[in-house]
């Protein structure tokens, strides 16, 4: 999927100068990083509102359209009003296609009403993290990174190691690190049922 947000380059800045632009319906923001200056803009607001419920708009290279000259970047912050649906502001990083970028990427999980360990064991899906950090090329970047429970038994565990990622795409780690992704725990019933169990025969 595909992003554009059309945007104006911002001269005027402050606090003043942003609720004027709230007031306009637009949403002050900047865009940064690479060689060039750190640059001002403004964005409708309605249409950016919208790009934000999206949550590949999270995960994806965005193209910004500024008085007509196009730049891809990344989302980096967005600031939201407490308790309105409205974009208080933006922060947008450009990428070089040249140039690998880190970003965080939503985990889909898939089939874990019939995981072995739910389906059979009587399990409970615990989700240890909803999002990875990744590296790659802009061009690779996904949207999600799926995550099959299908062979997940009961008190079993899957880790960063044994995700499968796109070609091109690896995930961040410190060191030897391996965090734990997502676990099928045994509820304490059915837990203590199977130990009665095992234990009636040697009485």
């Amino acid at each position: 999927m595909s992003f554009e947000l059309i945007a104006q380059k911002r001269t005027l800045q402050g606090s003043g100068a942003s609720r004027r632009l709230r007031h306009a319906n637009k949403v002050p923001g900047i865009i940064y990083g690479g060689a060039a200056e750190p640059l001002m803009i403004e964005l409708p607001h309605n249409d950016l509102l919208l790009a934000l419920r999206k949550e590949a708009f999270h995960a994806s290279v965005l193209t910004i359209n500024v008085d007509g000259a196009a730049q891809s970047v990344l989302l980096r912050d967005s600031q939201m009003h407490p308790y309105k649906p409205l974009v208080l502001h933006v922060d947008f990083l450009r990428v070089d296609a040249t140039h690998a970028i880190h970003q965080k990427v939503p985990l889909h999980f898939i089939n874990a009403d019939i995981a072995v360990g739910v389906k059979v064991g009587g399990g409970i899906v615990s989700h240890a993290m909803n999002e990875i950090d990744i590296t790659c090329l802009p061009k690779d970047l996904p949207t999600f990174i799926e995550v099959d429970l299908t062979n997940l038994e009961a008190g079993h565990t899957i880790h960063v190691s044994q995700l499968v990622f796109p070609n091109g795409v690896k995930p961040v780690t410190h060191g030897d690190d391996d965090p734990v992704v997502v676990a099928i725990t045994v509820k304490k019933a059915v837990a203590a049922e199977g130990e009665e169990g095992e234990a009636a025969p040697a009485a």
